[in-house]
């Protein structure tokens, strides 16, 4: 209730929540029936959800967005929807990835997009986006969306998990319907798990694990800062700043929530190993671009 610098207790949640599940994810959803919603969204063994309507009070019980025998390619789901966007009153746009294999025996990764129109209660069948990509071996996935602000285009960020490649990102100008052909993004933004916000003086704020060859920060939790403009540009933006150093392996940080606060400062919770031998903690962090920007103008 004080934007992350103290934490309640650990709250009961439904029996169906026990087990192993895959980096779930939270959405705020309100549906045509004007009801305010939290969506969580993991996707171990498969895609499953469960709604809030308390504020994640309490819970329904967790179940799968699509029935069993529709586990066939990209039904199943490998990591939940950590992006889920407005896309008219009442309905939601979900990107989620999937792997599977092709009918030649390769191994594919690939987006998808899903559709509520209930406010998170029920999803439409996944649809494969991202099929355009001349670039061999590539394995596009963890997508995060983003609204232009003049409330048009919508951009995907997509790590790119062969190491192969820069991050990707492609672009909608219907909604999700269609997309683009997936482009690199520059040095500066190639990471894992982008989130992407809005901060109050429009420019945008994307967090994730540094995952660019030859970066002094690679393994570690980082901020871009840029514009709309660098981002579409596939310019490198403003400035990039270290988080949080990981001690850990590379892969022991960086999925992370992140959430502008009534008084402009940015709020993001994450994992990272902070001391040597030490194993992950959840660490709330928050950034002031005020302080960020005097520093870059300094560096």
């Amino acid at each position: 209730t004080d934007g992350g610098l103290t934490w309640g207790d650990r709250l009961p949640v439904p029996a169906t929540f026990t087990g192993s599940h895959n980096a779930p994810t939270l959405h705020r959803l309100t549906g045509p029936d004007g009801v305010r919603r939290v969506f969580l969204n993991t996707s171990f063994p498969a895609m499953q959800g469960t709604t809030s309507e308390d504020d994640g009070h309490t819970w329904t019980d967790l179940r799968l967005m699509w029935p069993r025998n529709k586990w066939r390619r990209g039904f199943k789901g490998h990591a939940p929807m950590k992006s889920v966007i407005e896309i008219d009153s009442g309905r939601y746009l979900g990107m989620y990835h999937d792997h599977f294999e092709d009918d030649e025996g390769n191994q594919v990764v690939t987006p998808f997009t899903t559709v509520t129109t209930d406010g998170g209660l029920t999803w439409d069948d996944p649809i494969r986006v991202g099929s355009h990509l001349e670039r061999p071996g590539a394995m596009p996935c963890e997508p995060c969306l983003l609204r232009a602000p003049d409330g048009g285009r919508i951009v995907a960020l997509l790590r790119e998990n062969s190491g192969k490649y820069q991050s990707l990102m492609m672009f909608s100008d219907d909604d999700g319907q269609t997309w683009s052909d997936m482009t690199e993004v520059a040095p500066p933004l190639t990471g894992s798990r982008h989130i992407a916000r809005y901060a109050q003086d429009g420019r945008i704020v994307v967090t994730m694990r540094d995952t660019a060859e030859g970066s002094s920060t690679f393994g570690d939790f980082v901020a871009w800062v840029g514009t709309w403009d660098d981002l579409i540009q596939g310019a490198s933006g403003q400035y990039r700043v270290r988080l949080l150093r990981n001690y850990g392996r590379p892969g022991d940080t960086g999925y992370a929530g992140l959430e502008l606060l009534p008084d402009g400062r940015l709020l993001s919770t994450t994992y990272c190993v902070i001391s040597p031998g030490e194993s992950p903690l959840v660490i709330s962090i928050c950034l002031d671009l005020n302080q960020t920007d005097r520093l870059a103008s300094t560096s």
